[in-house]
């Protein structure tokens, strides 16, 4: 959904052209992320799906956020940008959990817990943000926010490959409508090429 949030507001905000075939492409996305989500495998909640919206347009603010800082050092930005995470996130789960949901995350502490730390850390999050930031300052935020929709598609394939789960038909053809949705928005028109009125050389 951040997707097409975005789609819209570099359209209606930052009035980046839209195209019939971007058009096109954000129905396309649009229809498979309904398909996708009545093809759930698991449950449905009002509540869930409220937090994914706000999930969405928190992504949103964040790439207007890097277009409106006219930085040219993504990953500069990228470093200084991650010293806000820690502490809301820290503050938001003791509100949630109470304070001692930090002594008892070090006292479950170990080798797993080690490996998924630095995963995130550093190419999920210094890396893969570093190549997000890169996007969005060279091109449009409506060009650049459709690849998130390979999320959904990644997910359920490594889901079928690391955990066996059975993927529907449903699934499936959502998949591959996402595949063609990006590849309508993000897939740079074709130049035309006008001819002149020939010029001869006296």
């Amino acid at each position: 959904s951040n997707a097409l949030i975005s789609m819209a507001v570099g359209v209606f905000i930052h009035k980046e052209a839209a195209s019939k075939r971007k058009v096109m492409g954000a129905v396309t996305a649009l229809v498979a992320l309904l398909v996708l989500v009545s093809a759930t495998n698991g449950n449905v909640t009002v509540q869930g799906l409220l937090f994914i919206a706000i999930a969405a347009g928190s992504w949103t603010v964040m790439g207007m956020i890097v277009k409106g800082s006219k930085t040219t050092q993504a990953f500069a930005f990228n470093v200084w940008g991650m010293l806000f995470a820690p502490i809301p996130l820290v503050l938001f789960a003791i509100s949630l959990y109470g304070a001692d949901i930090v002594f008892d995350a070090v006292r479950v502490w170990d080798t797993k817990t080690t490996v998924a730390v630095l995963f995130q850390a550093y190419p999920t999050t210094l890396f893969g943000y570093w190549v997000w930031n890169r996007l969005l300052i060279r091109y449009p935020l409506s060009t650049t926010a459709p690849l998130t929709l390979l999320v959904p598609v990644f997910a359920l394939v490594s889901g079928y490959l690391m955990y066996a789960e059975r993927l529907s038909s449903a699934q499936v053809l959502a998949c591959g409508m996402f595949l063609v949705g990006i590849g309508l928005i993000v897939k740079p028109a074709k130049e035309k090429w006008r001819t002149g009125p020939k010029v001869s050389a006296s």
